[in-house]
Order: C-alpha cells, then structure tokens, then sequence
C-alpha cells in the first residue's frame, strides 16, 4: 500500500507563488498531482514519469507550474508560479504503477488526503 502526504498549499494573492510537497512511503514509477475545486470534476495537473523524467501538464498552467521529483527521498513536488484565482481548489497527489491516460484520474490507484490552495486577493 502506498501512503501520500502533501503539504505546503496556503492562501496567497494572484501573482503569487506556492511549493506543493508529497511524501510517500515508497518508490512509484508515476507521479502526479490533480486539483478539484467545489462542484467541479478532479483534473489532472501535472505528471512525471521517473525513468526518463517525462513531464505532462494541463495547458492552462503550462510555463507557470514545474512538477519535479526527488526518487531517493519518495517526494514529488509542483512549484506553482503567477498564481491565478482559477487555480484555487484542493491539490491532491497521486501515484501509480503504471498509466494510459497520465493526466486521467482513473490512472492512478493511490491518493493523498489533499491540501488546499485559495488564490484571491
């Protein structure tokens, strides 16, 4: 069974910035990270394959956020930069053994409790 933790999501002013941090229990070869804001569906917002450290991302925050991880230590990050309001919702982290969808939810079978992000000013 593996075991996610996130932390480091807050309320910051739009331009803003925010460091997302996972920690989990064991290796996984997929990594990501999904955001669902009240009555919206959970979105995939950027993923990362360890082997060739391929990155997938949502377009709208493409060249603001950067997912990275560190594999000797089980951690995922996502550097959120130029914060806007739309990106406020619940930021979960995710693993998996294997996808086919790396930004589908249903790629992934393992899931943090979650850490909120509120943008506003």
């Amino acid at each position: 069974q593996v075991q996610l933790v996130e932390s480091g999501g807050g309320s910051v002013p739009p331009g803003g910035s925010l460091r997302l941090s996972c920690a989990s229990s064991t290796y996984t070869p997929w990594m990501g990270w999904f955001r669902q804001a009240p009555g919206k569906e959970r979105e995939g917002v950027a993923s990362i394959y360890s082997t060739d450290i391929t990155t997938y991302y949502l377009d709208s925050v493409k060249g603001r956020f950067a997912i990275s991880r560190d594999n000797a230590n089980f951690t995922l990050y996502l550097q959120m930069n130029n914060l806007k309001p739309d990106d406020t919702a619940m930021y979960y982290c995710a693993a998996s053994k294997g996808v086919e969808l790396p930004l589908s939810k249903d790629s992934y079978n393992y899931w943090g409790q979650g850490t909120q992000v509120t943008v506003s000013s």
